[in-house]
């Protein structure tokens, strides 16, 4: 038996006649705010579309010809915009021994693929213009070649940007939609998530009895980060860039305080809400909210370097307080989530009962069709239209049919 998500993208108590079998078959009613869509009510904020069934595992091998995919046509300078792309159709082939077709359903949209977008050395290839972009996807199995996964199987993997994903079975990992709908495991049970736990348990060494600032709190890394922090009995302050997300990291998430960056004086902010100072900064911003922070920090403080989406497209000034690390003691530390894939387990382990018992809450932005996905990365970069994980879906018909 599933289990529907309420607006807040909180686990409801289990509706009555609810069934969950082939998949995802499970129809629940919840308010007018909320859309249906892979049988799970959840947060939409962006257009409508039907969910996708799964077929069943005996079901006969889809006949797929013509892919459609996002591929980057010429490297930004600055600010990327829709020139950078282009959606191309194509002939795909048939899956050849070992390997599957998987129908994306859902792609996710994250900031770190605007570093990938340059040609420059770092910890993951660039993308590669005139190519296809990738990225987390997830999906069911329409054709299989490989035994272990057959036909009907959700699976989570990285070739998102593209309507079908054609590849080894190795390339694909499948997920248990017992625990939330598909989109989920691109956000609070996938990277972001991981990433949220790691940085505050294995690099901020988070304590209940810290003051914590989250910057870009109501994305789909702060907003765990601080809910987390929150568990833990730590006081929590976040940033966000809207008065709406502020509303809502206070009224829905339960941090202790928040203020809208765009208005200005972070500084002052930071000295409102936390006068004795803070004691860990999560940092997803860099520039003037780092510098803040630093000024903020209290002898012996910690800051998680998560990601500084203020830099990416653009030159920022950068904080010009470092010092303060010298005088105060501080420790900063950068991180890549993919060197700590080994807790992903212990991950699943803690959040996995939260989601069930709605202890966590989490909100979802969707955007629909793959052709809206250059834009909809390019509004996620700017800032303020979206909250929660941004998940573009892929999948507008009622059934997996090609």
């Amino acid at each position: 038996m599933r289990r529907p998500f309420a607006a807040s993208g909180r686990l409801a108590p289990p509706a009555s006649g609810t069934l969950f079998e082939k998949g995802l078959d499970a129809l629940a009613k919840v308010d007018a705010a909320v859309t249906r869509f892979q049988d799970v009510a959840i947060v939409d904020r962006g257009l409508r579309a039907p969910g996708i069934p799964s077929p069943s595992p005996n079901a006969p091998s889809m006949q797929v010809t013509q892919n459609r995919e996002v591929r980057l046509v010429s490297r930004p300078k600055g600010w990327p915009t829709p020139a950078n792309f282009e959606i191309v159709e194509g002939p795909l082939r048939e899956p050849g021994e070992g390997e599957v077709l998987v129908r994306n359903s859902h792609m996710s949209l994250d900031p770190y693929m605007r570093g990938r977008m340059n040609d420059a050395k770092s910890y993951v290839p660039p993308f590669a213009v005139g190519e296809a972009l990738s990225g987390g996807a997830v999906g069911c199995v329409v054709t299989s070649r490989a035994p272990e996964l057959p036909v009907g199987s959700w699976l989570l993997h990285d070739l998102g940007w593209r309507e079908y994903a054609l590849g080894p079975a190795k390339l694909f990992q499948p997920i248990d939609l017992s625990l939330a709908p598909p989109s989920a495991f691109l956000g609070v049970l996938g990277m972001p998530g991981l990433t949220a736990f790691v940085g505050l348990h294995d690099i901020g060494a988070l304590k209940s009895s810290d003051v914590v600032f989250v910057s870009s709190a109501a994305g789909a890394v702060g907003s765990l980060a601080g809910q987390l922090a929150k568990l833990e009995g730590s006081t929590v302050i976040g940033s966000a860039g809207s008065d709406e997300k502020v509303a809502y990291l206070t009224s829905e998430l339960g941090f202790d305080g928040a203020f809208n960056y765009k208005k200005g004086g972070i500084k002052q902010h930071l000295r409102d809400l936390a006068p004795k100072g803070i004691d860990l900064y999560f940092d997803n911003v860099g520039g003037e909210q780092l510098e803040a922070a630093l000024g903020a920090l209290n002898p012996f403080g910690r800051i998680v370097e998560c990601g500084m989406i203020s830099q990416y497209n653009e030159a920022t000034p950068g904080p010009n307080n470092l010092a303060f690390v010298i005088g105060k003691r501080l420790t900063m530390r950068g991180f890549i989530v993919s060197d700590h894939r080994a807790r992903s387990a212990d991950f699943a382990r803690n959040i996995a009962p939260l989601l069930r018992s709605g202890t966590i809450k989490f909100v979802e932005s969707f955007v629909d069709g793959l052709e809206n996905a250059p834009q909809a990365f390019l509004d996620l970069l700017h800032g303020g239209k979206y909250i929660g994980k941004v998940v573009v879906r892929l999948a507008p018909e009622r059934s997996l049919k090609a």
